[in-house]
């Protein structure tokens, strides 16, 4: 059985979650590849909402194998306390696997990503504070702490204090900030190692086994398309690869086992933190959007800015990833508007561009060309059926699909997991 990857098509926040926990019950495997604890996930099942900011959103089908693998980087406080806090609240996690050769975001990680955003000032980047850009920073420099150095307390100690006779000089003399102590370091980590020993495996292998075995591997992405590293809008970029491509290497699956690649469309726009966004508003139908929508971040609480449905981006989504299907999320958000624009071209310096600008200051100037569609009053959040959709709503769907350049599978029509019309099946 080949394996998916689920991600984002625009700048994350897209409701990647409802998406994951959709198929969590046809899925053997729920994996995150990518990221840390910058990512959120809503989930609402029933009356009870889940915010997961680590865990994959399998933890909440009973069925299912949730995985963190190689990829993610992992602060071992915030897993715990996450894991704690669905324990409480009845959830199982004794199935969550983490890979041996994730690596940890520790103090020093967080200390240096907050006190850099701050010493940037106007050009600071946006980012969430959590030590995920420093943590894949010390990976590349091949000076990184991975979860299995935490059962080789002399390698942990080399590691840490090796980082920290060079960390602590950019504190101290750079920040102005005090020195961090490699043994406080040392000690607090050595007490995660039997906390983490029972979830800690060879994933890669599990993984391929599993799709020898017939069984289904769904890989989850963090953040989204344009917030990928190598092909979003650097630098106001994620510091590891959401995209399809990323799935390979976060988790050790090969390209050729991925049979489906199904995205994340939000039915407008939003984005968090610094950046270019060309259908942003900073009107009243901006403040609506945030507001209906609950456009706030599930990890950071962050108002998220907002904007109109983006078609040039979610054409780049569609080449960049190879996307099979689309899963369009919140357009019960729209229901209301007399007229809804959508973006379909930028005017760049008095040209009309299709696709995304190769160059940042292209981007950057990029204006956005609207063609307006018709809206609808009735409430869309009982439809089932693709055909008990106002026709406005059915004709907005439409047009997307055809902007975009994939076929459009599922429709979210409200936050409640019952809440989405399926009109292709995605396994």
């Amino acid at each position: 059985m080949p394996a998916l990857v689920l991600l984002g098509a625009q700048w994350g926040d897209e409701g990647k979650g409802k998406a994951t926990d959709l198929l969590g019950g046809s899925v053997d495997y729920v994996v995150r590849y990518q990221g840390g604890n910058n990512a959120g996930h809503t989930v609402v099942v029933g009356d009870q909402k889940y915010a997961l900011h680590l865990l994959p959103s399998g933890i909440l089908s009973p069925e299912c194998t949730p995985v963190i693998a190689n990829g993610v980087v992992v602060d071992p406080s915030v897993l715990f306390s996450e894991i704690e806090g669905l324990q409480a609240r009845g959830i199982d996690t004794s199935r969550l696997m983490i890979s041996a050769n994730a690596h940890l975001i520790t103090p020093y990680h967080t200390t240096l990503d907050k006190v850099t955003e701050r010493f940037l000032g106007k050009r600071r980047i946006g980012t969430t504070g959590r030590g995920i850009g420093p943590a894949y920073a010390d990976k590349i420099n091949r000076v990184g702490i991975r979860v299995q150095d935490l059962f080789d307390p002399s390698i942990l100690r080399q590691k840490v204090e090796s980082a920290l006779d060079y960390k602590n000089q950019v504190l101290v003399k750079l920040y102005n900030r005090r020195e961090m102590s490699a043994d406080r370091v040392i000690e607090q980590y050595l007490e995660y190692a039997e906390g983490l020993r029972p979830y800690v495996a060879d994933t890669t292998l599990v993984l391929n086994q599993a799709l020898d075995e017939g069984k289904v591997v769904l890989l989850e992405g963090g953040q989204g398309t344009l917030l990928d590293v190598d092909h979003g809008t650097y630098p106001f970029v994620t510091s590891s690869n959401p995209t399809a491509g990323g799935a390979c290497t976060g988790s050790g699956i090969g390209p050729t086992r991925i049979d489906r690649v199904i995205a994340i469309l939000k039915a407008y726009t939003t984005r968090v933190g610094a950046g270019p966004f060309p259908t942003e508003l900073f009107d009243e139908d901006g403040a609506k959007l945030r507001e209906i929508g609950h456009e706030y971040g599930v990890t950071t609480g962050r108002d998220r800015r907002c904007g109109w449905f983006d078609a040039v981006i979610a054409r780049y989504a569609t080449r960049v990833n190879g996307v099979t299907d689309f899963f369009l999320t919140k357009l019960d958000v729209l229901t209301g508007w007399e007229r809804i624009p959508v973006c379909v071209a930028y005017d760049v310096d008095g040209q009309r561009v299709t696709e995304l600008p190769t160059t940042q200051t292209d981007f950057h100037h990029a204006k956005p060309i609207y063609e307006t569609l018709p809206g609808w009053s009735e409430d869309i959040s009982k439809a089932k059926t693709f055909e008990e959709l106002p026709k406005n709503a059915q004709a907005y769907v439409k047009a997307l699909e055809e902007m975009s350049g994939a076929r459009i599978s599922a429709i979210g029509v409200g936050p409640g997991r019952d809440e989405t019309i399926q009109i292709h099946d995605l396994l």
